[in-house]
């Protein structure tokens, strides 16, 4: 299964940084050699502190992020408290595991900020669910890992993060057909969730590549 998602034609990454947490996707969905979207949305806000990014079938991930928001909003107004990362994280484990057999044809990034910091999931489609200080996933992710690999440091800031989440996705669209059409990225710090706007990310990749 890991193997055929690599396959469905996507780059996704998340970041942690010292002061807040990355997401980001390109925008590029193909049907086998055919480019079927140019800025097909790959990358959902769950919640104030929370989003999440998909590799594989976009209606799948649909559903999944829906549902997942609907039990934040409710878990909030329950409890007065925004949902701990780690808890959306097993909640979507949960459910993938659940469905196994005919599986949600995903795999996920789940990351956000909550009362004991910065988080980033990877979850595949079994439900299985792994922390990590970065990650990537999709068709393009071996590029995006091996700059992630040479350039990620504990105690990289947010600022220093937009930059290399965008010099990784950038590495995996120029190598990876099946990733392109500019880049969606959002910052998620402990008082704001905030999108990045294509502008800045195009402008940064300029001063990066001189």
């Amino acid at each position: 299964m890991e193997e055929d998602l690599k396959k469905t034609g996507t780059t996704i990454l998340g970041i942690v940084c010292k002061d807040g947490v990355i997401i980001a996707s390109e925008r590029r969905a193909t049907m086998g050699t055919l480019i079927a979207h140019k800025t097909t949305k790959k990358l959902f806000k769950i919640d104030e502190h929370l989003a999440l990014a998909t590799a594989g079938l976009v209606g799948d991930v649909q559903i999944l992020a829906r549902y997942l928001s609907a039990e934040a909003n409710l878990y909030r107004l329950k409890r007065d408290m925004r949902m701990p990362v780690k808890s959306a994280a097993t909640l979507m484990s949960n459910i993938l595991n659940s469905t196994k057999f005919f599986p949600y044809y995903v795999q996920l990034i789940l990351g956000g900020w909550d009362l004991h910091g910065g988080h980033v999931y990877s979850l595949d489609a079994a439900g299985g669910a792994i922390p990590d200080k970065y990650t990537s996933g999709g068709s393009g992710s071996p590029y995006v890992f091996g700059v992630l690999e040479d350039h990620y440091r504990e105690g990289l800031t947010v600022n220093e993060g937009i930059d290399l989440a965008a010099r990784a996705i950038s590495a995996a669209m120029r190598r990876d057909s099946a990733s392109g059409n500019g880049i969606d990225m959002v910052i998620i710090t402990k008082g704001e969730f905030k999108e990045v706007p294509g502008e800045e990310i195009n402008k940064r990749l300029e001063k990066l590549m001189k």
